[in-house]
């Protein structure tokens, strides 16, 4: 395997840039309360960042690498199903938006599962939270590490294990030292690096192809299932459908590394700025790469792993400099995924597990500090082991994770703002039941009626929330904290 030297240089131009905008942010860090500084960037972010975080948080390896790998197997009816998508932010901006904001700065919560507590006074209910956000957040950043390595392997001749290992080192060193400044930071720079890399790749895949027509007649050729709406193996009917809208656009509104974007924003107008801009960019980045990877097929008709669809073809219709460019788009969505649930792991572990067990320590900035950085950066290099063996399509592992957390998060969340009634023993009752049923019909394959684990998991959670109910005491949110 050889490394190609035009692909790496602007490959490091980039790392270099990324490094350069995390000092920056550990400069400006030394300003204000540390955990609100580190966590949330001092709730400071304007419409044009907090678009770009939110969609580039939202936008991961499955996204540059698992979703163009589905459409190169199944076909155009990928790329449709790709599409309800799209009203991701809009839905998380706006259901949680400003009212879950005005409730953070009322309660001064750092975290999602300080809302959670604020919200109905719980602690077992925060454990139960904190414990279920980061078993999955494990699985779902090991998929964005596995992601990056193939990524460099596929495109850049680096090895799998030298590409993890650069991959892995820098986000771990970026993120514990520039905290959530960095992180968005780096993602208003990553969303536009996205945009641009999306709109180069389609367009010379298109070219190499012969133009739409001629690509369009290759698909038939090879399989006219790979132009019908149903996909190969008529993988794609009216249940599966239904299933990826909840578990990819309905449920985003529970991922807590989206959730907390929520709270970080400046003001009003920020929102619906948000709000526009965000929906426009995931619009233009889901159809763009998953058109590239199912008219990818037309090029290369023969891969035996999809996950290796960008990569491959970046490097067959793009000169090598442009190559390296591109190469920095997929990257930037993996890398802003992970630092997102890196620091929400490193979060739930300082705030919502060591302060409520030693709350005296609240004051303790320079531990704090030392504390929060030491396990962003531990964590980083734990993950790196488990990404070392990797399976051969991440996008399953990646959705599996993402159920888990909206299974869990979504309905505590939503009927805690929207429910003055909701308490404590529904919450925990929904929580528990969504996290149970989730895992027990995942983990054996179950799908009810050919639907997801998903949504039997939220409906029979809504249930469970609503019986738990019953039984709980109303909850004063002002008292709790």
């Amino acid at each position: 395997m050889i490394v190609d030297a035009e692909v790496i240089f602007p490959l490091l131009g980039y790392l270099l840039l990324v490094a350069g905008l995390s000092i920056y942010a550990m400069r400006k860090r030394r300003e204000g309360n540390f955990l609100n500084e580190y966590f949330l960037g001092s709730r400071s972010m304007g419409g044009f960042v907090l678009a770009m975080t939110l969609t580039a948080t939202y936008i991961s390896a499955s996204s540059f690498i698992g979703g163009p790998g589905a459409a190169y197997k199944y076909g155009l009816g990928w790329v449709l199903l790709a599409m309800v998508q799209v009203p991701a932010v809009w839905l998380s901006l706006g259901v949680l938006g400003k009212k879950f904001a005005i409730l953070a700065r009322r309660y001064n919560a750092v975290t999602l599962n300080d809302m959670l507590y604020a919200r109905y006074g719980s602690t077992l209910l925060v454990w139960l939270a904190s414990l279920s956000l980061l078993i999955a957040f494990i699985g779902a950043m090991t998929v964005q590490f596995i992601g990056g390595a193939r990524l460099l392997e596929t495109a850049a001749g680096i090895p799998y294990n030298t590409g993890l290992l650069i991959f892995g080192l820098t986000i771990a060193l970026y993120t514990a030292f520039g905290g959530f400044r960095a992180s968005v930071l780096n993602d208003a720079m990553q969303g536009l690096v996205m945009l641009l890399g999306t709109f180069l790749l389609l367009f010379a895949v298109i070219h190499a192809a012969g133009g739409m027509h001629a690509a369009i007649n290759k698909l038939q050729a090879i399989d006219p299932r790979l132009v019908s709406p149903q996909g190969v193996d008529n993988m794609i009917n009216p249940t599966f459908l239904a299933s990826f809208s909840v578990l990819v656009c309905f449920g985003v509104i529970g991922l807590p590394h989206t959730a907390v974007r929520c709270i970080s924003y400046k003001d009003s107008k920020a929102v619906h700025q948000g709000i526009i801009i965000g929906t426009i960019v995931v619009a233009v980045l889901m159809f763009g790469m998953h058109l590239a990877g199912a008219l990818g097929r037309a090029i290369i008709p023969d891969l035996k792993i999809p996950d290796q669809v960008i990569p491959t073809l970046m490097m067959k219709v793009l000169p090598p400099f442009a190559a390296g460019l591109f190469l920095a788009a997929p990257m930037a969505a993996i890398m802003s995924t992970i630092n997102a649930q890196l620091l929400q792991s490193s979060a739930t572990i300082v705030k919502d597990l060591y302060l409520r067990l030693r709350p005296q320590q609240m004051e303790n900035e320079a531990r704090l500090k030392q504390m929060s950085g030491t396990i962003t950066l531990v964590l980083g290099l734990l993950l790196l082991l488990a990404a070392w063996n990797p399976p051969d399509m991440i996008i399953w592992l990646n959705l599996l994770a993402f159920g888990g957390l909206e299974a869990v998060f979504l309905w505590p969340l939503v009927l805690g703002l929207y429910w003055e009634k909701a308490n404590a023993a529904g919450a925990l009752s929904g929580m528990s039941c969504g996290a149970v049923i989730y895992t027990l019909l995942a983990s054996f394959g179950i799908q009810p009626l050919g639907f997801h684990p998903i949504v039997p998991a939220l409906l029979l959670s809504l249930i469970a929330f609503f019986i738990g109910n019953l039984f709980g005491r109303p909850v004063n949110p002002a008292a709790t904290h």
